[in-house]
């Protein structure tokens, strides 16, 4: 995300990050403890954000935020495979966020554009989202929900 950020900030870019413990409990701690966790652990080598962060919410199941009803509602699942033992929420729905670090793309309007899963294989993932990031700036300033 802050590779992202960098390269298309002084376009019209804003990536919005939102913390969830709703996988495998990754993200347990207060807002503080996040952002120390990401510094430290996950990615670590002193990671910082170059975004920004919100409070952690619920992004899947009866408490989701309205925020990921609407971004969810609006574009296709990543995939439809699932791991009910390390999801810690109900009910599970076929259009969930799969994982941590799910990203949306949004333009101006608010129209949901493109949807990616997680980062497996990091340069493969930001030449994709890049590539989408890139076609929806000349039409608009897009925002990037995490």
């Amino acid at each position: 995300m802050n590779a992202l950020n960098a390269n298309f900030s002084s376009q019209g870019l804003v990536i919005l990050g939102f913390p969830c413990n709703q996988f495998h409990y990754q993200e347990p701690g207060t807002e503080a403890e996040i952002l120390h966790g990401v510094k430290y652990v996950r990615p670590g080598n002193g990671f910082v954000p170059n975004f920004q962060m919100f409070a952690k919410i619920d992004v899947n199941g009866a408490t989701e935020h309205p925020l990921y009803s609407y971004l969810k509602k609006n574009c296709p699942a990543t995939t439809t495979s699932f791991t009910p033992a390390v999801l810690m929420y109900t009910p599970i729905k076929s259009n969930d966020v799969a994982w941590n670090w799910e990203t949306f793309l949004v333009d101006k309007s608010g129209k949901v554009v493109y949807r990616a899963g997680p980062p497996l294989e990091p340069v493969l993932w930001t030449a994709a989202v890049s590539e989408q990031i890139a076609r929806v700036i000349k039409d608009t300033d897009p925002v990037v929900g995490k």
